[in-house]
């Protein structure tokens, strides 16, 4: 059988350029959240399967990818762990096993890669990178509003300006269906449904929703009002006799008028129809679009309920997450895309030349640049000049034997094309006052 090389589906091979402008990206994204607070933790790409299960719906669960049990347990075909589903969860379970440990609220953030059974699409991927930030301890919803915050001003420092935050919350939800007379029984089923909202035809959702059981006039009237034009006002409406209804109106409310002085006008938007299919959800919920981009890019919400379900203590909580791999596909290429991979390249003009060579590089990386000497077989200029430039070097040190006589070293300017003889014992110096210079 021919071996296969590509990766599995699903999964990608990240090549130096693609992951330098992957690395920056988690740079600024960790740079926001540390200011903010939220302090790094870090927890095993895989869970035990019973701590995974429960957590993420129907739907979810089967996405959970499974590993079978080892060693004299192979043959059962039986698992009893998986690769974690996403940071939410590990975070919960590390709550519930070492809240003493922890402060008060707690604000952590998480990077990493997280992995979903999955069928692999353009911009849907099996393994993927989150990064998460979340807050355990506080009911407020100045919680909610600082994780929004957070992720917001991530999206912006990466550069991305044309994206809207849809802001629900699961009370106004649970009003709706309260006011519908939904029977509990069903309404899982029923939210499943109208999260599809986005990817269906309003007749479909409104068969499906037939399907699970609603009645099919309820069910009309259920989808015409969320999809309506004024649905807002409408549901607004229909709330009004619903306590746990007008309880979710005040949470919405009360986050747009937190994050409304802190984010552009009409970047936060009540969205009524935007359910967020994760059962473990209690409170405001938010998810990130952006044009073109099916699905959400980012997405959060307050789940006061999961600890406790964990077997720990009963612990509000809240967070939101981006989705790296969708925000990279929409971001400027940045000034590190266009980097070169040397700053300086070296020559090296003979076998006698090589030791002395490989300390001038020794000193450059000295001053803080990236160096090599050329490892080529090739003595020739010509040759070198070319490896420099395919490296992207911005400076070329010629050594040659007249150099050596002369202690110095030829420094080509890779942009300008102007040449300086430097003494060897400057060459540090030399080349950290050029760098300065140009920025570099």
């Amino acid at each position: 059988m021919q071996t296969q090389f590509d990766p599995p589906s699903g999964t990608r091979d990240f090549l130096a350029a693609e992951l330098e402008e992957r690395e920056q990206a988690f740079g600024i994204i960790r740079s926001v959240f540390l200011r903010y607070g939220f302090e790094p933790l870090q927890t095993p790409a895989f869970e035990r399967l019973d701590v995974l299960l429960g957590k993420y719906g129907d739907e979810g669960d089967k996405l959970v990818f499974k590993i079978l049990r080892r060693g004299e347990h192979e043959a059962s075909g039986e698992a009893d762990l998986a690769l974690r589903y996403d940071m939410t969860v590990p975070l919960a379970r590390v709550a519930a096993a070492h809240g003493s440990q922890l402060p008060s609220p707690y604000k952590r953030y998480a990077m990493g890669p997280v992995w979903r059974a999955d069928r692999p699409g353009k911009g849907r991927f099996r393994e993927f990178v989150q990064c998460d930030l979340d807050t355990l301890g506080s009911a407020s919803l100045l919680a909610d509003a600082e994780a929004l915050c957070a992720q917001h001003d991530a999206l912006a420092e990466l550069g991305l300006d044309d994206f809207t935050i849809q802001l629900n919350s699961r009370r106004v939800l649970s009003g709706l269906l309260e006011a519908f007379k939904v029977p509990a029984e069903l309404g899982t089923g029923v939210l499943t449904s109208l999260d599809k909202l986005d990817k269906l035809s309003p007749g479909e959702v409104v068969a499906e929703l037939a399907g699970r059981g609603l009645a099919e006039a309820e069910a009309a009237e259920l989808v015409t009002m969320m999809t309506a034009p004024d649905a807002v006002d409408r549901i607004r409406a229909a709330l009004k006799p619903s306590e746990e209804g007008v309880a979710g109106l005040d949470e919405v409310d009360g986050m747009l008028s937190l994050v409304f002085p802190q984010v552009p006008q009409g970047r936060v938007v009540f969205t009524p129809r935007m359910v967020r299919g994760l059962s473990y959800y209690t409170g405001p919920i938010w998810e990130v679009r952006a044009p073109g981009v099916p699905g959400s890019i980012g997405s959060g919400g307050r789940y006061d309920h999961l600890i406790e379900h964990l077997g720990g203590p009963d612990t509000p909580a809240t967070g939101s997450s981006l989705g790296v791999e969708r925000i990279l596909s929409l971001r400027p290429a940045s000034a590190a895309s266009r980097r070169g991979r040397l700053d300086v390249a070296v020559t090296i003009m003979g076998e006698e030349l090589a030791r002395e060579s490989f300390s001038i590089a020794g000193a450059a990386r000295s001053a803080g640049l990236r160096a090599s000497v050329y490892l080529g077989s090739s003595g020739k200029l010509g040759r070198q000049l070319k490896w420099a430039s395919d490296q992207g070097a911005r400076w070329c040190l010629i050594y040659g034997s007249s150099e050596q006589q002369a202690g110095a070293v030829t420094v080509r300017d890779m942009v300008s094309g102007e040449q300086a003889q430097v003494p060897l014992d400057d060459i540090g110096g030399y080349l950290a006052r050029a760098a300065a210079v140009a920025g570099a």
